[in-house]
C-alpha cells in the first residue's frame, strides 16, 4: 500500500466486532484462559491492544521491524538512553531541542554517560569526535530551531564503520516526509504530540527500530521503567495519524509561501527553511524526503520587534509545541532553549531576535495577513 493509505488503514489488527476505529482498551489487566496461557496480554504496562495498533502502524510507517509508545517524546529519549552504559559516549546535534539537552546534561550524565555536541552534518568534526567510548550518533534533521540539514546516508556510512547506533529525531518531518531507517538509521524516535498526533490534544512518544535484536533489549526496559503511552492517548495519536498525509501537504504548501514572503520582509534579517533553494542543506533535502515541511525558523531586527510580534500575532498563537493544524509561535530562547546557558544559546543563533513558527493549515492568506500585521 502506498503511504497515504497506510496513514488512514494503519495496519490489520485483529478486532472480532468489525469496529472501524481501533477500540479504547480501558484495561489495566486481562483474563487468562488457563494456567500457563495467555491471549497475548497480561498487564498493560507490558502491552494493551490500543496501544499495540499504534505501535504496529508507526514501525509500518518508518519502515521498522518494532515500535514503541511512550508517555511523551522525554520519555521515550529516556527509555532509548537505557540501552547505553556507564562510561559510553554519545556524539549529538549541536542544535537540539533543549529538553533532550536537558536531559542529557542533569540525568545521562550523573548516569556516567558523557557527550560532544557538534554540527553533525561536518563529517570531518564528527569523525575527529569518535573515540573508543563512542556508542552512538544522535541526530536531529531538520534541527530545532535552526534548521540545519544533516545527510542520513553519509552519516549512517560513518556509524557503521565504527559499529555505532544511529538515532534521528524525526519529529520534524514524521515518516510521511523522511524515513531515516530507509537511509541507515537504526532507531527513530518522535515527540508524537507533534505531527503524528497532530491536533495539540496528547503528549506522546515513539520509537521505531530496525533491528530485531536491538528491539528486544528494549522492550525489556520498556516493561521494567515503565512509561509507556495510555490506551485513549494511544487511540488519539491513531486518530491523528488517519489525516497526517493532508496535513503535512497543507503545511509545507502554507510554509513555503510564508517563507519567501518573510525573506523579503524589511524586518526579516535572516530566515532558516530548508525549502528555500538558498538554505545550504536544499540539496540533501532533496534527496533524502519528499517534502520540506511546516517549520521555519526567523530573526528579526530586534528583540522589540520579536516582542512586538508574538504580542500582536491573532490568528497565529504565541505558545510552545509544534506540528499541530493551528500555526504557533513559539520563542525558543525563552520557551523551548531556556535552559540553555544565553552564551550558548547565542553561540548557535538562539538569540532574542529569533522566533520559530509551526505552520498550521489555515488559509495561507489569514497567515500572511496575520504576519504582515504583527511585523510593522
Amino acid at each position: 500500500m502506498k503511504l497515504d493509505t497506510l496513514c488512514v488503514h494503519g495496519t490489520a489488527f485483529s478486532e472480532t466486532s468489525g469496529a472501524v476505529s481501533v477500540p479504547i482498551y480501558q484495561s489495566v489487566t486481562f483474563k487468562h484462559p488457563a494456567l500457563g496461557q495467555s491471549t497475548g496480554y497480561d498487564y498493560s504496562r507490558m502491552q494493551n491492544p490500543t496501544r499495540q495498533a499504534l505501535e504496529e502502524t508507526i514501525a509500518t510507517l518508518e519502515c521498522g521491524t518494532a515500535g514503541f509508545a511512550y508517555s511523551s517524546g522525554m520519555a521515550a529519549i529516556a527509555n532509548i538512553l537505557e540501552l547505553f552504559s556507564p562510561g559510553d559516549h554519545i556524539i549529538a546535534s549541536t542544535d537540539l531541542y533543549g529538553g533532550i539537552i536537558r536531559y542529557f546534561r542533569t540525568i545521562s550524565e550523573k548516569n556516567g554517560l558523557t557527550f560532544t555536541y557538534l554540527n553533525t552534518a561536518d563529517t570531518d568534526s564528527l569523525l575527529s569526535a569518535i573515540t573508543p567510548q563512542t556508542r552512538a550518533l544522535f541526530i536531529e534533521t531538520p534541527t530545532n530551531p535552526m534548521m540545519d540539514i544533516t545527510d542520513i546516508h553519509e552519516v549512517s556510512n560513518i556509524a557503521k564503520k565504527y559499529k555505532l547506533l544511529l538515532i534521528v529525531d524525526n519529529t520534524f518531518l514524521s515518516p510521511y516526509f523522511q524515513q531515516p531507517l530507509n537511509h541507515g538509521a537504526d532507531i527513530v524516535v518522535h515527540s508524537a504530540s507533534k505531527y503524528l498526533a497532530g491536533h495539540n490534544d496528547t503528549l506522546a512518544g515513539l520509537v521505531v527500530l530496525k533491528d530485531p535484536a536491538l528491539a528486544e533489549k528494549l522492550r525489556f526496559v520498556y516493561k521494567t521503567i515503565g512509561g509507556c503511552l495510555a490506551p485513549l492517548d494511544s487511540w488519539l495519536v491513531l486518530r491523528g495519524i488517519k489525516t497526517l498525509a493532508l496535513r503535512m501537504i497543507r503545511q509545507a504548501d502554507n510554509a513555503i509561501k510564508i517563507a519567501n514572503f518573510l525573506s523579503t520582509h524589511k524586518r526579516v534579517k535572516k530566515i532558516y527553511y530548508a525549502g528555500l533553494k538558498s538554505h545550504p542543506g536544499y540539496e540533501i533535502m532533496k534527496r533524502q524526503t519528499s517534502g520540506f515541511g511546516g517549520m521555519i525558523s526567523f530573526e528579526v531586527d530586534s528583540s522589540t520587534t520579536a516582542s512586538n510580534v508574538l504580542s500582536r500575532i491573532q490568528i497565529i498563537a504565541f505558545a510552545e509545541s509544534l506540528g499541530g493544524v493551528e500555526s504557533l509561535m513559539t520563542y525558543p530562547s525563552v520557551q523551548t532553549h531556556g535552559d540553555i546557558p544565553e552564551n550558548e544559546r547565542n553561540a548557535r543563533g538562539i538569540n532574542d531576535r529569533l522566533l520559530r513558527l509551526s505552520v498550521g493549515i489555515e488559509d495561507v492568506e489569514d497567515l500572511l495577513v496575520d504576519l504582515d500585521r504583527a511585523l510593522l
